[in-house]
This record gives structure tokens, C-alpha cells and sequence, in this order.
């Protein structure tokens, strides 16, 4: 059996972008991923320019890609009062059809070995992980837990927030023929949830939702909760009457949780969502992730070549640089999805802040990086 380095269970954003940096360090890595490439998944779609740098570091061509450059932000209530700003990195709209599939390719390339197969255990003992499939079980030194918002690995460890309950549905679909501003991604309230647009490659337009699972299961499906409820917002009503689903049938995802999280489970450095769910607001999760899997790979690869750099050191920093880079993110996360989603707040605030910016400028700038730095 070979004993890699590193092992990434989940080749989302975190896993793909982790396994290229580390295998450009000269570790050997493993990816194991449920699902072949590519295949689409529930997420806003807008990254902010914040790991650019780091993408392009890795060998992705953003523009060969077709990547759309987005330069402002906007922000309606339930009764269709609009705020925008700029934002001040910037960013751009790429699906996660087209950009996870490039790092897959990536991935290939510099030699990470990708194996798809569904992990269904991951046991640490005397120093090595032991990490079980259906099919085979493979040994690392390291292990990455990349494998998104809600696992059954996370059942299986034991881990503390699968045990309560989170009220939080996601739904996605991309559509054409609308008129929508390319350089643009918008956030739109409505009654007991927020959606956000925003261009991707091709002139499709992405549009991904929260809701809470009380509002939504009084009604028969997606289409009649749009028609009902989604479309009470104005922007958000005039955005599907004129648009055409790309999908046949929409994608969602239940029991959404943003619930804290442990970083390191077991000696299993966590990454994205597996550590941290930001509330979807200007899609920053997607620029979470990346950076969160840039962390984890330097840590891992100063615990390789600095030999008094033990694994206890190694997990104590990667606690303390994920939380002194995402922990205020979060909060704020979470205190701005408590204010979007209840009416009155949101109201009040709309009725006394003109549309100068401040007030949004206030939201990205707390819940936005800066810049990586290779």
C-alpha cells in the first residue's frame, strides 16, 4: 500500500486548489472525490479577486476559461428598493462546472492522483491515517477533509454540529435570454430568504437561493415557491419572467448548517466548508475555500521541511491562522444574514441610508480578504 503524503478526502474548491500547491511543493497527494468531473454544485459563483493572484500562481487561465469580470455590488429589499456599490477588489463570475473541472485538469498535470470513490471512514493512529472507501483503503501521513457543507463522514467522526438542526435550503439554477448587467452581482431579498445573480461564462446567469425549510415545504416544488414567494421580491419577479432555466430541473441542498465548526477533527486539518460556512453574501465563500486550502498546504509543508516543526505545532497554527482569517468574517456573516432576513430590520435600514455605498462598502469590506500572496 502506498503511504502518501498528503491525502485530500473532497475535490471541491479547497481539495483541488490544495492538492496542485502541495503537489508544486514536491509532496505526493491523493484526492479522493465522490463525483467525476465536471458536474455542477450549489454556490453562488462569484469569486472574489482576493486569490487570483493564487489561481494564476497554480497555472489557471481566467480569461481562457471565459471568467466574467464583475466590478459592482447591489443589494435589494423585499419591496424592491435598490442600494449599489463597487467593489473594491473586485472579482469574477466563473460556474463551478467550468472552474473546478480546470483544476481537476490542473491537478492531472502537475501529478496529483485523483481517484473518485466515496470515503466512508478516516481513522489516525500512531502518526498515519488509514482512509476507507467501498472499494479500497489508502494510507497518508496527512489528511485534508475537503468534502463540502454536510458530509456522512461528518456522522461518522462524531462532529459536534451534525448533531443540531439547520433550517437552511440552497437552490440553484443557471439561465439565459434575460438582460442582465455582466459586470454586476446582486443580492435580492424575500420573505424568509435572499438570492443572488451574477454572470458566469457563456451569457449565463447564475441564480442561487436561501431559504428557510419552513417557508419553503408549504408549497409543491421549486417552481411554485418562486412563483409564490421568490417572486414577491420585484427584481427578483421580472429576473424570472424573463429569463429560460439552462437546467431540466434545478439543484438543491437541505440541513444547510452555519453552525461553528472544529477546524482540526482528529488531527484532519478542515477546509472550506468543512471548517466554515460564511452566509452567502457576494458568494465569498468560493474565495474562502481557496485561500483556506492555500493555509492548510503551508503548514503541511513546513511540517515537511522543518524538523522541529512537529504535528501539535502544526495544528495549533492552522488553528490560529484560519481563525485570525475567516473568524470576524463569519461573525459578521452571520450578523448581516440575521438583518437580510428579517423585514423590519432590513426596511428600517433602507429608509434611513441613502444610496451612497457606505452601507454595503461596510459589508464587503468585513466579510472580504486581502489579497493572497505567493
Amino acid at each position: 500500500m502506498m503511504n502518501y503524503d498528503v491525502i485530500i478526502v473532497g475535490g471541491g474548491l479547497a481539495g483541488l486548489t490544495a492538492s496542485i500547491y502541495l503537489s508544486k511543493k514536491g509532496l505526493s497527494v491523493l484526492v479522493l472525490e465522490k463525483s467525476p468531473y465536471p458536474h455542477h454544485r450549489v454556490c453562488g459563483e462569484y469569486v472574489s479577486n482576493e486569490v487570483r493572484p493564487f489561481l494564476e500562481f497554480l497555472g489557471l487561465d481566467l480569461k481562457e476559461l471565459g471568467a466574467v469580470s464583475i466590478e459592482t455590488f447591489s443589494l435589494s429589499n423585499q419591496k424592491g428598493k435598490k442600494l449599489s456599490c463597487t467593489l473594491p477588489l473586485g472579482g469574477f463570475g466563473i460556474s463551478r462546472y467550468a472552474l473546478d473541472n480546470a483544476l481537476y485538469q490542473l491537478a492531472l498535470k502537475q501529478g496529483v492522483q485523483i481517484v473518485f470513490e466515496t470515503v466512508s471512514s478516516i481513522i489516525h493512529d500512531g502518526g498515519q491515517f488509514f482512509v476507507q472507501s467501498k472499494e479500497k483503503e489508502y494510507k497518508g501521513k496527512m489528511v485534508i477533509g475537503a468534502f463540502g457543507k454536510r458530509s456522512i463522514l461528518d456522522k461518522t467522526m462524531n462532529r459536534l454540529f451534525i448533531h443540531g438542526k439547520s433550517p437552511w435550503l440552497g437552490v440553484k439554477c443557471h439561465f439565459q435570454g434575460m438582460d442582465y448587467p455582466e459586470n454586476e452581482v446582486s443580492l435580492h431579498c424575500f420573505p424568509g430568504g435572499y438570492g443572488g445573480l451574477s454572470m458566469v461564462e457563456n451569457g449565463v446567469v447564475n441564480f442561487c437561493y436561501l431559504t428557510n425549510y419552513q417557508s419553503f415545504q408549504r408549497y409543491r416544488n421549486i417552481d411554485s415557491f418562486n412563483e409564490e414567494v421568490v417572486s414577491k421580491n420585484p427584481f427578483l419577479k421580472k429576473f424570472l419572467e424573463s429569463a429560460h432555466p439552462v437546467f431540466k430541473n434545478p439543484l438543491s441542498i437541505a440541513q444547510i448548517s452555519f453552525a461553528k465548526k472544529e477546524v482540526v477533527h482528529d488531527h484532519i486539518l478542515m477546509c472550506g466548508d468543512s471548517a466554515g460556512l460564511i452566509h452567502p453574501l457576494c458568494g465569498n465563500g468560493m474565495a474562502m475555500a481557496i485561500h483556506a486550502g492555500k493555509i492548510a498546504s503551508d503548514v503541511i509543508v513546513r511540517f515537511y521541511t522543518k524538523k522541529t516543526y512537529s504535528r501539535a505545532d502544526m495544528e495549533k497554527n492552522y488553528k490560529i491562522l484560519w481563525k485570525s482569517n475567516f473568524n470576524s468574517r463569519l461573525y459578521f456573516g452571520r450578523k448581516i444574514q440575521t438583518m437580510i432576513t428579517n423585514p423590519l430590520m432590513v426596511n428600517s435600514v433602507f429608509s434611513i441610508i441613502p444610496n451612497s455605498g457606505t452601507f454595503l462598502s461596510t459589508i464587503i469590506k468585513r466579510t472580504h480578504g486581502k489579497p493572497i500572496l505567493v
